[in-house]
C-alpha cells in the first residue's frame, strides 16, 4: 500500500447513519408496459409515505426515500412500509409497482413532468432525455466531513463494480433478454454526467471540476453530478448510486449494509494515510461494463490486481475487507446470511432469466417481480 501523512484532524467516525432512495416502475397489469400514472400514485399516498415520496423524471416512475436510519432493522422496516404504501397507491391508480432496473417491455408516453428543470434537461439532452425509464437504488452513508468524503470516493472506485454486480436487476428490453444483467447501466451511458467517479485530489479539486463541467454545458448544475459515488449535493453523506433498484427489500438492505461498511473501512484507510490506487479511467469504465454485462454469473475485472476473476471470488474478498466494519455496526451476521441467500438464488437478473427460460413468458417474470417488490 502507498501512504501519505495521516489525516489526524478527522475524528473517530463510530457508527455511520444510513438512508436509501429507491425508484420503482408503474406497469400496466395486462400489457406490462409502463403506465403514466405517477401523479395519481403520489396524490393517493398519505402520511409519512407521502412525505417520503418524490416525483421522478418519468410519468411511470415513483421514488421513495427512507428517513435517516441508525441500523439495518430500522432501514428494513422503513423500506417495507414504503414499498407497501407505494404498491397500494399504484393499485388504486390501476397499475402495479415493480422494482426493476429498466423498462422491460415499452414506454408509450415519454414526456417529462411539467417542471422547469425537467424541461431544461429535455431541451439540453434531446432524445437521451426521453429514453425509456430506468430505476436505481441510491445509498446515503453519513459522512459530514466533505474532504474525507471526496477521498473515500477515490477509494471506492475499485469496489463499486462489485457492488454494481450485486444489484444487477434489468436484463430485459423490448420484452427480450439483452444479454446484459443490467441494461439500465448500458442505457445510462448515453448521459454525459453519468459514470465512474473520477479521481480528485481534494474537495476543492472536485468543486472546480464540477464548475468547469457546468460552464461547458455538460451539466445544468451540481445536482447533475450523477457519478457512481459522490459527496451528496443535498446531504452530509457519501452517496453510492451505482446499482439497479433491487427486487426485494433484503437485497436492498444488503447493498446498503455493504455500502456503509465500505465507506467506514475506506474512511479508516484515509485517516491513517492510505492512498487510493491509481487506476486508469478506461479500466474503471471497463470494469463497470463487465459488471453490467455479467452480474454475478460470470467474471469481473479486479481493479486491484488486473485481469478478470470469478465474480463471487471478488464478492468474498469485498466481504473479508469490510468484515471489521460490519461487525462494528452490528451487521455481520445479517450480511453473511444474505450473501449466502444471494449465492443460492442469484441476483434479480438471474432470477428473471430463470423464469423467462422456464416459461418463455415475460409476463411471468413481471408477476414474480411484482410479488417480490412488495413482500416484507
Amino acid at each position: 500500500m502507498t501512504y501519505r501523512p495521516a489525516t489526524a484532524a478527522v475524528p473517530d467516525l463510530g457508527v455511520l447513519t444510513l438512508g436509501v432512495e429507491e425508484e420503482y416502475l408503474l406497469l400496466d397489469p395486462d400489457t406490462g408496459e409502463n403506465l403514466a400514472v405517477a401523479d395519481q400514485v403520489l396524490t393517493t399516498l398519505r402520511g409519512p409515505a407521502r412525505e417520503q415520496s418524490r416525483q421522478e423524471f418519468r410519468h411511470s416512475m415513483v421514488e421513495m426515500v427512507t428517513p435517516v436510519c441508525a441500523d439495518l432493522t430500522e432501514l428494513r422496516d422503513n423500506l417495507v412500509a414504503l414499498r407497501r404504501s407505494a404498491a397500494e397507491a399504484a393499485a388504486a391508480a390501476g397499475a402495479r409497482l415493480v422494482a426493476i432496473g429498466a423498462t422491460p417491455i415499452a414506454e408509450p408516453h415519454r414526456s417529462v413532468p411539467d417542471k422547469p428543470r425537467y424541461h431544461a434537461m429535455s431541451r439540453r439532452y434531446g432524445p437521451v432525455a426521453h429514453d425509456p425509464a430506468v430505476c436505481g437504488c441510491h445509498v446515503h452513508v453519513g459522512l459530514p466531513d466533505r474532504e474525507l468524503a471526496v477521498q473515500v470516493c477515490n477509494h471506492l472506485r475499485v469496489w463499486l463494480p462489485v457492488v454494481q454486480a450485486l444489484t444487477t436487476n434489468s436484463p430485459l428490453h423490448d420484452g427480450r433478454d439483452t444479454g446484459h444483467a443490467s441494461w439500465r447501466s448500458m442505457q445510462l451511458e448515453r448521459w454525459p454526467s453519468i459514470g465512474p467517479t473520477p479521481h480528485f485530489e481534494s474537495a476543492a479539486d472536485y468543486d472546480r471540476t464540477v464548475d468547469e463541467l457546468i460552464a461547458a454545458g455538460i451539466m445544468l448544475d451540481a445536482a447533475m453530478v450523477y457519478w457512481y459515488a459522490r459527496p451528496s449535493a443535498a446531504y452530509p453523506t457519501v452517496e453510492v448510486r451505482v446499482g439497479d433498484v433491487c427486487p426485494e427489500v433484503d437485497d436492498a438492505v444488503l447493498v446498503a449494509a455493504l455500502s456503509r461498511a465500505l465507506v467506514a473501512t475506506l474512511a479508516d484507510d484515509v485517516r491513517v494515510g492510505v492512498l487510493a490506487p491509481a487506476i486508469r479511467d478506461c479500466l474503471v469504465s471497463a470494469a463497470h461494463w463487465r459488471a453490467a454485462h455479467d452480474g454475478l454469473d460470470g467474471e469481473l475485472i479486479d481493479l486491484r490486481r488486473g485481469g478478470t476473476r470469478p465474480a463471487w471470488v471478488l464478492v468474498n474478498e469485498l466481504f473479508a475487507t469490510v468484515t471489521p466494519a460490519l461487525a462494528r455496526h452490528g451487521d455481520l451476521e445479517y450480511v453473511r446470511t444474505q450473501l449466502d441467500r444471494l449465492r443460492d438464488e442469484g441476483t434479480g437478473a438471474t432470477r428473471q432469466r430463470r423464469i423467462l427460460e422456464r416459461t418463455g413468458d415475460v409476463h411471468a417474470v413481471l408477476d414474480d417481480l411484482a410479488a417480490r417488490s412488495r413482500a416484507g
